[in-house]
């Protein structure tokens, strides 16, 4: 099975050693991104909405770059600062996965950065 690095400049660049995305097969697993706009590498400032509007963004544009779309999603993993984040998150999750939304799972976690309200990775599959 061929391993293919995906990379885009549509997505924030890595800000370590991983990659954005790897493709593996017809499996592609997104590296957890985070709200950082990628046209000017900043954190998206606001609430949890604005930055899990981003952070599906930046997923979209990863998936893209891979041949693979949104629809093709079929785990996602959401990592939130605060629990009490899940209702609006969740609010702009539904916009991005409106019918037949992947598995997940969400837990509330300490960020590694300071500003960073979620945090979401996803595995899709492209057969």
């Amino acid at each position: 099975m061929a391993r293919e690095v995906i990379f885009t400049e549509k997505a924030p660049r890595p800000v370590g050693p991983y990659s954005q995305a790897i493709k593996a097969g017809g499996w592609i697993f997104v590296a957890g991104q985070v709200a950082i706009d990628p046209a000017t590498g900043k954190l998206v400032g606001g609430d949890v909405k604005a930055q899990t509007r981003r952070v599906l963004e930046n997923i979209r544009e990863i998936l893209s770059a891979a041949g693979a779309s949104l629809k093709d999603v079929v785990k996602v993993n959401v990592y939130l600062a605060r629990p009490e984040d899940f209702a609006a998150m969740n609010e702009v999750y539904r916009e991005f996965f409106p019918e037949e939304p992947p598995a997940r799972t969400t837990v509330a976690v300490k960020m590694v950065a300071e500003g960073l309200l979620v945090e979401i990775d996803a595995i899709a599959y492209k057969g």
